[in-house]
């Protein structure tokens, strides 16, 4: 009967047009390919909004994308350069913001128009909410890193030296006022003088208590086992796993294939999207501690603008799916961010983190407080000689059973599917309840 029952519900559960509105770099793109991807194996109708230099890997991936202005490496440089400062970095994003707002909501909202249901991450968690609230229709907010959720058990991702308790509270409930009354700042005027552009004609913060409207879901992309889900959450926030897109038809390029095939595995050093002054040091200091240490090393160096010194035991590439490569690396040196740190910890390899800036030292941190890893040196602070002690932490035993260990158990879930569920549990409840 309960085979009856479940074969009953796949071909009359209800089918949705959905649409998926995120902006920035690769790490905060490529999560939300694996979702749509998730949501159309359930038959649901995808688009996905994103920055127009990722039109073609989306679509690669069989999604639907709509193509939003201006440049993500633009954020990338402007948050680098101030640093961990956390009101310098929320100035200069919201600075950023502003100035493309409107070029984005041209394309943003209209995505929107004819959807069922719409997902939300950090950049579109106001304007996507208010817009769904306006048309009446149910919202999610899926975000990589903690935020929008008061917790006493660990600080905001923006102060991530506070100890646990009242001070971490409040660290959470500052960062969300900055957050939203930020935004509101800026709104008014982008209102008055694009009256052309479907904006939602007022702004409204998804995670108050606004009844009878169905409270909207608020879903943590990230594994459980780096932070678990504090007790002190309402029930409408949710720590599902990552979101993990893996690339079985990817085939390397013969320089990789014959430098995996010549030696030891290699260290793998990835700095992601991050661009800034520092790059030739970084990638002199590299050469160096992989020199002294008598290892060999993979640089994707990606948008990093890393200088190449050509080196028998050093590989440039432009990039290669973390999935496929990480699996094949003795260890991970890289930037801190949500991404790059979730296919370490699911490879199951030790990781050295040097923090830029954003929530880069927050993932640090917890990379070394769960034992998968030594102790973050934040970039500025980096050197040849620090790196070399954080690598043979790494490299010692406890680290590398507990990587392994940690490895093991986030292989075992499934991020995607857990969201997907949600998604559709809520959007089955709010079709049952007053909508506005």
């Amino acid at each position: 009967m309960s085979i009856v029952n479940g074969l009953w519900s796949i071909v009359h559960r209800p089918k949705m047009n959905i649409t998926i509105l995120t902006y920035g770099s690769r790490g905060d793109v490529q999560p939300f390919v694996a979702l749509a991807i998730g949501l159309q194996k359930r038959g649901h109708y995808v688009k996905l909004a994103a920055p127009h230099k990722f039109n073609e890997f989306i679509a690669s991936h069989g999604i639907n994308s709509v193509s939003l202005a201006g440049d993500p490496e633009e954020i990338s440089r402007l948050i680098n350069d101030v640093g961990t400062n956390p009101i310098r970095v929320i100035a200069s994003l919201w600075k950023y913001i502003f100035s493309i707002a409107p070029q984005v909501s041209r394309a943003a909202f209209p995505a929107c128009q004819g959807a069922d249901l719409i997902v939300h991450s950090f950049l579109f968690t106001v304007g996507g909410h208010s817009w769904a609230r306006e048309h009446n229709i149910p919202d999610v907010s899926i975000q990589t890193f903690p935020m929008f959720a008061p917790t006493r058990a660990f600080p905001n991702v923006s102060a991530p030296n506070i100890p646990p308790g009242s001070l971490s509270y409040f660290s959470h409930w500052l960062a969300t006022q900055i957050f939203w009354h930020g935004g509101n700042l800026g709104y008014g005027p982008a209102l008055r003088a694009h009256p052309e552009i479907d904006y939602p004609r007022r702004l409204y913060f998804p995670f108050d208590e606004n009844p009878p409207r169905l409270r909207t879901p608020l879903l943590f992309a990230y594994s459980p086992s780096i932070l678990p889900r504090p007790s002190d959450w309402n029930e409408h926030v949710h720590v599902t796993g990552y979101f993990f897109l893996d690339e079985p038809n990817y085939q390397p390029p013969m320089e990789l294939s014959s430098f995996l095939a010549e030696g030891e595995p290699p260290i793998c050093i990835s700095f992601g999207s991050m661009v800034n002054r520092r790059a030739e040091r970084i990638d002199q200091m590299i050469h160096e501690a992989l020199k002294r240490t008598n290892h060999r090393g993979i640089i994707l160096s990606g948008w990093g603008g890393i200088a190449r010194q050509p080196s028998d035991d050093l590989l440039y590439l432009e990039s290669a799916p973390h999935g496929w490569l990480l699996p094949r690396c003795k260890m991970l040196i890289h930037h801190g961010g949500a991404g790059t740190t979730s296919a370490g910890l699911r490879a199951g390899i030790p990781q050295v983190v040097a923090p830029f800036t954003a929530d880069q030292p927050f993932w640090g941190k917890r990379v070394h407080a769960i034992g998968v890893g030594s102790k973050p040196i934040a970039v500025n602070q980096l050197s040849v000689e620090r790196m070399v002690r954080a690598m043979a932490e790494a490299e010692s035993k406890p680290v590398l059973e507990r990587a392994q260990a940690t490895g093991q158990r986030i292989r075992g879930e499934d991020g995607v599917e857990e969201a997907v569920r949600v998604i559709e549990s809520h959007a089955a409840a709010f079709g049952k309840s007053p909508i506005f």
